[in-house]
């Protein structure tokens, strides 16, 4: 598919019928994924540490550092153990992600990842994300680079997208004013890349942003991974999801400031704003593979009939997850249902491991995550 310029992509996704708007980015997903199949993944999220400066008001799950009541660090036994249920489950991989921890640096993180695969060496690290990478370079005194190169020896396989929200910086001063910037994400994204390492990008809608800071979110999306080495995965998939916002900061502060959500103001539901979210990101992104279905905020049913919005991956089912929970979501599935929903769409389930190569033949168990 062509690429299209920001005025004809933001006229689409504001103006443009949901059904011509499916029909555009399903065109988009078979050209990428042209067999009828839907990945989907057994991983794991665990939180390092619940302490972090960076202040985040859509955040019900982290505390201050000096809060030292209310702060974890997670220990290797109980590293072991859900790993040892993951496994169980038949996953291998652990999406690790913490605060900013000032007290947790770059030798902290080397020991620990080198501990992780002692314990299970076949395991997969998604580990960090572009903020906590900024944040350990700072706090270490090394540079990007040498973080990120001294993590991939200790055992770093992945990195996630987290932190991007949405990459403008008026948004991140109000949502997130002691995270790093929109040009320090994309930095970190940008080395990693050159260095050959895979990642994922993310976008978090419906909250503070304009349609045209969404948009414009894509296209710095876009543009990061056009400039990726040849034979580099860069970014092998994009996810987006509506903000979960439940007895927080930030709705307190909207609130107050008499400011309602974007989706509201522009009359759609949440369904219609996801799947138009979905596609359009279809669309634009014609250089990144995957789309993935956020399930975990929107629903089961609703991500099932993105499948025909251009997303061709459902994700994980998330034996653990805590922060988007904290905040809200509460939607679970087990594996036997993830695939049940994948083929009630006229798709067949593949189950996947992180770099989208087929995962090894497990035995699943159907067991309800929570």
């Amino acid at each position: 598919m062509k690429e299209i310029s920001f005025s004809e992509a933001l006229s689409l996704y504001l103006n443009a019928p949901l059904e011509e708007l499916r029909s555009m980015a399903d065109t988009a997903r078979y050209s990428h994924i042209p067999q009828k199949r839907v990945s989907w993944q057994i991983d794991r999220n665990v939180n390092i540490t619940n302490a972090c400066v960076s202040g985040c008001r859509f955040c019900n799950f982290h505390c201050k550092p000096i809060e030292k009541e209310k702060v974890f660090v997670t220990t290797l036994d109980q590293y072991k153990s859900k790993i040892a249920e993951m496994r169980r489950l038949g996953g291998d991989q652990l999406l690790l992600q913490g605060g900013l921890h000032p007290d947790l640096d770059i030798v902290y993180y080397e020991n620990l990842f080198r501990e992780l695969k002692k314990i299970e060496p076949s395991l997969k690290l998604n580990a960090l994300g572009p903020p906590e990478i900024a944040f350990i370079s700072r706090i270490s005194g090394t540079s990007c680079e040498e973080t990120l190169s001294r993590l991939r020896e200790a055992g770093l396989d992945t990195l996630p997208g987290a932190g991007a929200e949405i990459l403008s910086d008026r948004v991140r001063k109000i949502i997130s004013p002691g995270k790093p910037t929109a040009t320090e994400w994309c930095n970190v994204m940008e080395i990693a890349h050159k260095m050959g390492i895979g990642t994922t990008a993310t976008m978090v809608y419906g909250h503070i942003e304009t349609m045209e800071e969404r948009m414009a979110h894509l296209f710095t999306i876009r543009d990061l991974q056009s400039r990726r080495p040849e034979e580099t995965p860069g970014f092998r998939a994009f996810i987006s999801w509506p903000m979960q916002l439940k007895g927080t900061l930030l709705v307190e502060m909207m609130e107050e400031r008499g400011r309602q959500l974007p989706r509201i103001c522009h009359g759609w539901s949440e369904e219609e704003e996801f799947l138009r979210t979905i596609a359009i990101s279809r669309i634009v992104l014609h250089n990144i593979t995957h789309i993935q279905a956020s399930w975990l905020t929107v629903g089961l049913e609703i991500a099932k009939k993105s499948l025909h919005y251009g997303a061709d991956d459902m994700g994980s089912i998330m034996i653990e997850e805590n922060v988007i929970s904290a905040a809200g979501a509460s939607n679970t599935v087990t594996a036997d249902e993830m695939q049940q929903a994948i083929r009630e769409e006229g798709f067949e389930p593949w189950l996947r491991r992180q770099d989208y190569s087929p995962a090894d033949p497990v035995i699943l168990r159907s067991q309800a995550i929570s």
